[in-house]
């Protein structure tokens, strides 16, 4: 397979997912993250990072706001194309500006490392695969800060964005956790 041929099936793979997110989004009330705060309380003190929720994305923001409480939150700021993230503290309330791809960030960055990172994904698969955006941001990132300890990265999702197979390559970086409005599935590597 060529990586056209990966780059197409992706594209597909995205479209199916954006489109099972929408009806999802639509379907759910704000408050749906009840069960990342039941997991995140296990962590207290662990510093993370959440997102600030763009378009249909399921909404972090409940849960990082308690976990803010007892430590180091922070939100994604993108530097550049082919770089990884870098994690803004962030608090809620807190002044914010506009990112790229429409995320809010915090108005005066304070960078940090996170322990656990709460991501933002298109699709997922049963083994803790994920589907991104396609910019590796994420993927880039997590190699990055696995390489220096270990780093949980908790996929947030619907359950309608869980996909049979999905189109994955090398360097596609793998959940250890995804949560939904409904359970948590925990993988083990």
């Amino acid at each position: 397979m060529t990586n056209a041929d990966l780059a197409a099936i992706k594209d597909q793979a995205r479209k199916a997912a954006f489109a099972r997110r929408k009806v999802a989004s639509g379907m759910h009330k704000p408050g749906v993250a009840g069960h990342l705060s039941e997991v995140l309380a296990g962590y207290r003190g662990v510093s993370l990072s959440g997102y600030m929720p763009i378009r249909t994305e399921i909404d972090p923001l409940p849960a990082m706001a308690e976990a803010s409480a007892h430590g180091a939150v922070g939100v994604p700021v993108i530097q550049g194309a082919g770089l990884p993230l870098k994690f803004s503290r962030w608090i809620p309330d807190v002044p914010l500006r506009d990112g790229p791809f429409g995320a809010k960030v915090p108005e005066v960055d304070d960078f940090f490392d996170p322990e656990i990172l709460i991501v933002p994904l298109v699709a997922f698969d049963a083994q803790g695969g994920r589907l991104g955006y396609g910019g590796g941001f994420y993927d880039r990132t997590l190699e990055g800060l696995r390489a220096k300890r270990s780093t949980l990265a908790i996929g947030f999702a619907f359950d309608a964005q869980e996909a049979e197979a999905l189109p994955l390559e090398p360097t596609d970086q793998p959940l250890d956790m995804v949560i939904t409005e409904s359970r948590v599935l925990q993988f083990t590597r």
